[in-house]
C-alpha cells in the first residue's frame, strides 16, 4: 500500500473512532463535551498535545 492509501486508511479508522462515542453515548458525549468546552483555552491546547505526542509515539512503535 502506498502513502496516500496508508493516510486514507489512517483517516477512515479515526472517523469511525470518533463516531462510535457520539453513536453510542449521545447524552455522556455532548456533557462531556460541553465540559470540556468549558475549560480554558491552555487546558484545552495542553490536552491536544498530549494526544498528538501520544499518537507520535503510537505511530513510531507502529513502523
Amino acid at each position: 500500500m502506498d502513502i496516500a492509501g496508508s493516510l486514507l486508511l489512517a483517516i477512515a479508522l479515526m472517523l469511525i473512532i470518533e463516531g462510535i462515542f457520539p453513536f453510542v453515548f449521545p447524552d455522556t458525549w455532548r456533557d462531556t463535551f460541553r465540559k470540556i468546552a468549558e475549560r480554558p483555552v491552555h487546558h484545552i491546547r495542553m490536552g491536544g498535545l498530549i494526544v498528538m505526542v501520544l499518537g507520535l509515539i503510537l505511530l513510531l512503535i507502529a513502523t
